[in-house]
């Protein structure tokens, strides 16, 4: 596969590769996949937001429709 192979793709099935991929690589680290600091800093605010109410969360179910909607549209 190129990258000319994956620019053709369409985002859905660009989704999916990116879903395996990841699989694969935390098959192969045994989970231990090195994160980068900055994705922690991010949790972090997301969880003090969270915390504040001043940010809501979804069932994934919901999430995933909303995702594939915004997809679909574009």
């Amino acid at each position: 596969m190129t990258t000319v192979d994956i620019v053709a793709m369409p985002v859905s099935e660009k989704l999916k590769l990116m879903e395996t991929l990841w699989d694969s690589l935390c098959q192969q680290s045994g989970g231990n996949v090195e994160l980068p600091s900055w994705h922690g800093e991010v949790l972090e605010q997301r969880l003090r937001r969270l915390a504040s109410g001043e940010e809501s969360v979804a069932p994934w179910n919901e999430a995933k429709e909303r995702i594939r909607a915004q997809i679909k549209s574009h």
